[in-house]
Protein backbone atom coordinates (compact mmCIF):
# COMPACT_ATOMS: atom_id res chain seq x y z
CA UNK A 1 0.00 0.00 0.00
CA UNK A 2 1.19 3.57 -1.36
CA UNK A 3 0.53 7.24 -0.05
CA UNK A 4 0.80 10.68 -1.31
CA UNK A 5 -0.35 13.87 -0.54
CA UNK A 6 -0.32 17.09 -2.31
CA UNK A 7 -1.77 20.85 -2.00
CA UNK A 8 -2.95 22.75 -5.07
CA UNK A 9 -3.55 26.42 -4.97
CA UNK A 10 -6.36 27.18 -7.09
CA UNK A 11 -6.81 30.76 -7.65
CA UNK A 12 -10.26 32.38 -8.39
CA UNK A 13 -11.78 35.72 -9.56
CA UNK A 14 -14.60 35.76 -7.70
CA UNK A 15 -17.85 33.28 -6.77
CA UNK A 16 -18.26 30.63 -9.21
CA UNK A 17 -16.86 27.09 -10.25
CA UNK A 18 -13.38 25.77 -11.47
CA UNK A 19 -12.77 23.19 -12.86
CA UNK A 20 -9.47 21.46 -11.74
CA UNK A 21 -9.98 17.89 -13.02
CA UNK A 22 -6.93 17.79 -15.14
CA UNK A 23 -5.07 18.22 -11.88
CA UNK A 24 -6.28 15.67 -10.14
CA UNK A 25 -5.64 13.37 -13.14
CA UNK A 26 -1.80 14.18 -13.49
CA UNK A 27 -1.79 13.66 -9.76
CA UNK A 28 -3.13 10.00 -9.65
CA UNK A 29 -0.89 9.40 -12.86
CA UNK A 30 2.14 11.05 -11.01
CA UNK A 31 1.45 9.14 -7.85
CA UNK A 32 1.69 5.72 -10.22
CA UNK A 33 -1.29 4.32 -8.21
CA UNK A 34 -3.14 1.42 -10.42
CA UNK A 35 -6.35 1.01 -7.61
CA UNK A 36 -7.12 3.12 -4.63
CA UNK A 37 -9.31 6.10 -3.19
CA UNK A 38 -7.78 9.63 -3.98
CA UNK A 39 -9.63 12.09 -1.64
CA UNK A 40 -9.76 16.21 -2.14
CA UNK A 41 -9.84 18.24 0.88
CA UNK A 42 -10.53 21.89 0.69
CA UNK A 43 -8.91 24.10 3.37
CA UNK A 44 -11.56 26.61 3.54
CA UNK A 45 -15.07 27.61 4.83
CA UNK A 46 -16.59 29.59 2.61
CA UNK A 47 -15.86 27.72 -0.75
CA UNK A 48 -16.65 23.68 -1.49
CA UNK A 49 -16.37 20.80 -3.83
CA UNK A 50 -18.47 19.47 -6.11
CA UNK A 51 -18.77 16.80 -8.97
CA UNK A 52 -20.59 17.86 -11.40
CA UNK A 53 -21.28 18.05 -15.58
CA UNK A 54 -18.33 19.69 -17.94
CA UNK A 55 -20.27 19.78 -20.85
CA UNK A 56 -22.57 22.60 -20.88
CA UNK A 57 -21.76 25.54 -19.65
CA UNK A 58 -25.10 26.20 -18.58
CA UNK A 59 -25.21 23.55 -15.82
CA UNK A 60 -22.53 26.19 -13.91
CA UNK A 61 -24.69 29.28 -14.85
CA UNK A 62 -27.48 27.83 -13.53
CA UNK A 63 -26.18 26.10 -10.28
CA UNK A 64 -24.83 29.65 -9.65
CA UNK A 65 -27.96 31.23 -9.94
CA UNK A 66 -30.02 28.41 -7.63
CA UNK A 67 -27.21 29.08 -4.84
CA UNK A 68 -27.59 32.90 -5.35
CA UNK A 69 -31.29 32.69 -5.45
CA UNK A 70 -31.32 30.18 -2.37
CA UNK A 71 -28.50 32.19 0.19
CA UNK A 72 -28.29 35.44 -1.33
CA UNK A 73 -26.31 38.17 0.01
CA UNK A 74 -28.09 41.04 2.14
CA UNK A 75 -29.87 39.06 4.69
CA UNK A 76 -30.38 41.46 7.51
CA UNK A 77 -31.03 39.26 10.48
CA UNK A 78 -27.09 37.77 10.03
CA UNK A 79 -24.75 38.34 12.62
CA UNK A 80 -21.33 37.47 10.92
CA UNK A 81 -20.44 40.70 8.68
CA UNK A 82 -17.30 41.72 9.72
CA UNK A 83 -15.92 40.55 6.93
CA UNK A 84 -18.55 41.71 4.17
CA UNK A 85 -21.49 40.94 3.15
CA UNK A 86 -20.56 37.97 1.12
CA UNK A 87 -18.81 36.01 3.75
CA UNK A 88 -22.02 34.35 5.92
CA UNK A 89 -23.81 33.39 2.49
CA UNK A 90 -20.64 31.45 1.69
CA UNK A 91 -20.54 30.20 4.70
CA UNK A 92 -23.68 28.68 4.20
CA UNK A 93 -23.44 28.08 0.78
CA UNK A 94 -20.06 25.89 2.25
CA UNK A 95 -22.25 23.97 4.73
CA UNK A 96 -25.25 22.81 1.40
CA UNK A 97 -22.31 21.59 -0.22
CA UNK A 98 -18.91 19.40 0.91
CA UNK A 99 -15.72 19.85 1.26
CA UNK A 100 -14.13 16.83 1.31
CA UNK A 101 -14.39 14.35 -1.82
CA UNK A 102 -13.37 10.59 -1.91
CA UNK A 103 -12.99 9.27 -5.43
CA UNK A 104 -11.84 5.91 -6.99
CA UNK A 105 -9.23 4.76 -8.91
CA UNK A 106 -9.03 1.90 -11.24
CA UNK A 107 -6.64 1.30 -13.61
CA UNK A 108 -4.01 3.97 -12.76
CA UNK A 109 -7.24 6.99 -13.31
CA UNK A 110 -10.12 8.64 -11.19
CA UNK A 111 -12.99 6.44 -11.64
CA UNK A 112 -15.41 9.83 -13.27
CA UNK A 113 -18.41 9.56 -15.49
CA UNK A 114 -18.19 10.86 -18.58
CA UNK A 115 -19.16 14.20 -18.20
CA UNK A 116 -17.98 14.85 -14.45
CA UNK A 117 -15.19 16.73 -14.06
CA UNK A 118 -14.26 17.97 -10.66
CA UNK A 119 -14.83 21.44 -9.31
CA UNK A 120 -14.12 24.25 -6.32
CA UNK A 121 -17.20 26.22 -6.18
CA UNK A 122 -16.06 29.43 -4.68
CA UNK A 123 -18.75 31.51 -2.88
CA UNK A 124 -16.78 34.82 -2.32
CA UNK A 125 -17.43 37.68 -4.64
CA UNK A 126 -13.57 38.87 -4.56
CA UNK A 127 -10.58 36.84 -6.05
CA UNK A 128 -9.17 34.16 -3.72
CA UNK A 129 -6.33 31.61 -3.54
CA UNK A 130 -7.72 28.59 -2.68
CA UNK A 131 -5.62 25.07 -1.02
CA UNK A 132 -7.01 22.05 -2.21
CA UNK A 133 -5.28 18.70 -0.47
CA UNK A 134 -4.91 15.91 -2.46
CA UNK A 135 -4.28 12.37 -0.40
CA UNK A 136 -4.14 9.16 -2.82
CA UNK A 137 -4.11 5.46 -1.06
CA UNK A 138 -3.82 2.54 -3.25
CA UNK A 139 -1.56 -0.12 -4.88
CA UNK A 140 0.42 -0.17 -7.74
Amino acid sequence: MQQAIDTLILPTQGQGLYEFTAQIRQFVTDCDIATGLLTVFVRHTSCSLLIQENADRDVQTDLNSFFARLVPEGMDWMVHTTEGPDDMPAHIKSSLTQTSIGIPISDGVPVLGTWQGLYLFEHRTRPHRRSVVLHVIGDR
